[in-house]
């Protein structure tokens, strides 16, 4: 009997994951010829796929992989009731630009449009947010837009899903997860003097170093991404996040924003209503990309500003409990004509890239595990365009 056909997939993150899942779930996956190993440094989702908002929108990019991605996420939802298990629904979201420079302390008895009473002696002119919207101060509030409503905007808790799709993964068994942190692809020349990979080589423990031999390579490591691949043009970009609990059920909105916090200062922090919990996160900045997940530094300053600027801006989060500071990285394409990500086999055969995702990753996770698993076993990506995402028109993998 001849071995099993080896597909290594490095990173538990839900780009992997949703890798491995589609890849199970193709016609031609043949668990007789075929055997999937996830290979992963310290945790499942440990990274951003663990700590990002999980908005999901008809409007983000990029375009070509946006509406499939979102409707498959529809459909994971409804096969294995993702409200329940990674709470998938459907929410709106508005862009708001306020000044938390007129907060200050409520005054009794006063109502504004049927609202709770204002909390600032120096409210400005009534803004007309949307009825439901109740849990925003409208007296903070100088403008505000509408983005998308629930029939193209819905969000999933990542953490949750990536973790309830692994399982799935793993119940299948055909495809096995191994913690440890990967070295080196490693390669060959072929019998046409090209260059091609044939195993991964990984450190298990301190001084325990194995290699695993591999048909196909599937590098979905996000921002660690170049650490593997030199020449690989991806980035991390630090975002810092919490999570906090109100002091009353909220509803469901995404909130975009652009706050004045003084008078030469102004910060944007999103803010994501899920069903027991509110996620805001700050905007980004450019660190070293640290040596894994674990290490990535949380500066508790950063956390507790976005705190403070979350219950300016809402009185059910001033009040609410933080339950959650954290920091993860995103996988940014360092390409000023592609806005990513990278998708395709590299100039090294058999050794495919599925990173650069930016702020979208979540939302694109299940399109682009999906199109990798097409272009695994059926040689190309039919079910979207992704010719402008080939790894090989941006850089060179022959490096390694």
């Amino acid at each position: 009997m001849s071995e099993k056909e080896e597909i290594v997939i490095v990173g538990a993150g839900i780009i992997g994951v949703c890798t491995a899942y589609y890849l199970l779930n193709h016609p031609k996956f043949d668990p007789k010829k075929h055997h999937i190993t996830i290979i992963e440094a310290v945790r499942a989702a440990g990274g951003a796929s663990g700590k990002a908002g999980g908005l999901l929108a008809l409007w983000a990019f990029p375009s070509q992989i946006v509406p499939m991605s979102f409707a498959l996420h529809e459909k994971l939802a409804d096969k294995y009731n993702g409200a329940v298990e990674w709470g998938y629904r459907r929410v709106s979201t508005v862009s708001v630009e306020g000044n938390l420079m007129k907060t200050g302390p409520a005054p009794l008895g006063r109502k504004v449009a049927g609202r709770a009473p204002p909390h600032s002696s120096e409210k400005g002119p009534d803004v007309d947010l949307p009825e439901d919207l109740d849990w925003i101060r409208p007296e903070v509030i100088d403008s505000w837009s509408h983005l998308g409503g629930t029939d193209s905007t819905a969000q999933v808790h990542p953490f949750k899903f990536t973790t309830f799709i692994l399982k799935k993964v793993l119940e299948s068994g055909h495809a096995t997860l191994v913690l440890g942190s990967v070295k080196r692809v490693n390669t060959r020349l072929n019998d046409d003097d090209e260059e091609e990979a044939i195993s991964v080589t990984y450190t298990a423990s301190p001084g325990d170093e194995r290699t695993i031999a591999a048909s196909k390579v599937v590098l979905a490591v996000g921002p660690w991404t170049s650490k593997l691949l030199p020449t690989c043009p991806i980035s991390g970009l630090r975002a810092h996040s919490i999570t906090i609990v109100p002091t009353k059920p909220t509803t469901a909105y995404g909130i975009f924003t652009e706050l004045r916090v003084s008078r030469n200062r102004y910060v944007s922090p999103e803010i994501y209503a899920r069903k027991d919990e509110i996620y805001v996160c700050g905007e980004g900045d450019s660190l070293p990309v640290p040596e894994n997940t674990d290490a990535v530094e949380v500066e508790r300053e950063r956390c507790d500003e976005l705190f403070k600027w979350a219950g300016d801006l809402s009185h059910q989060l001033k009040n609410g409990k933080v339950l959650k500071r954290q920091a993860c990285y995103l996988p940014v394409v360092d390409v000023p004509s592609c806005t990513g990500p990278l998708i395709g086999e590299t100039t090294t055969l058999n050794l495919f890239l599925a990173s650069g995702h930016s702020c979208w990753g979540i939302n694109n996770a299940p399109g682009t595990g999906l199109l990798i698993a097409e272009l695994l076993l059926d040689g190309e990506a039919t079910s979207a365009d992704i010719s402008q995402f080939d790894p090989k028109l941006y850089f060179d993998s022959s490096e390694l």
